[in-house]
């Protein structure tokens, strides 16, 4: 069933909004305590693609986050919708949305780290699992839920 009310267009979220969002979603135990709003704060705004999904209250119901050379590649660091929104299309609309902003599938390769929980969705849009990536992580991490 996919929900005719819900409106997709690129749109800058404040971190404040954003923050509030992630309550409502399981996207909230990806990122880690460590100076979490100040990170948030520039991931809002330093991202290449910014997908925000709004219903007829203007209440934020699905966001997605990409980075892009708008070129080979578009890497997809957040795709979230709102826990009372599942299941209306509202993720697959973003994705194609953002892979047809970052320059169509004959010239964009899209990759991401997918939550195990949203595998069998990303393999629903023809997504595959890489054994070619690459990862240094240094990174203070301490496991925690946005609530």
């Amino acid at each position: 069933m996919e929900s005719q009310n819900i409106t997709i267009k690129e749109e800058r979220i404040s971190a404040e909004e954003y923050i509030e969002f992630l309550k409502r979603t399981d996207l909230g135990s990806q990122y880690p305590k460590e100076r979490f709003k100040e990170r948030i704060t520039k991931l809002v705004k330093n991202v290449s693609i910014s997908l925000v999904a709004r219903n007829e209250e203007d209440l934020v119901v699905g966001v997605l986050f990409g980075l892009t050379d708008f070129c080979y590649w578009l890497y997809i660091i957040d795709l979230g919708v709102d826990r009372n929104y599942e299941r209306q299309g509202i993720a697959t609309r973003l994705m194609k949305e953002a892979h047809e902003i970052a320059g169509g599938e004959k010239d964009i390769a899209v990759y991401l780290v997918a939550n195990e929980k949203a595998i069998p969705f990303y393999q629903k849009l023809g997504m595959k699992p890489s054994d070619d990536v690459m990862q240094y992580n240094h990174v203070d991490w301490t496991d925690w839920t946005v609530e």
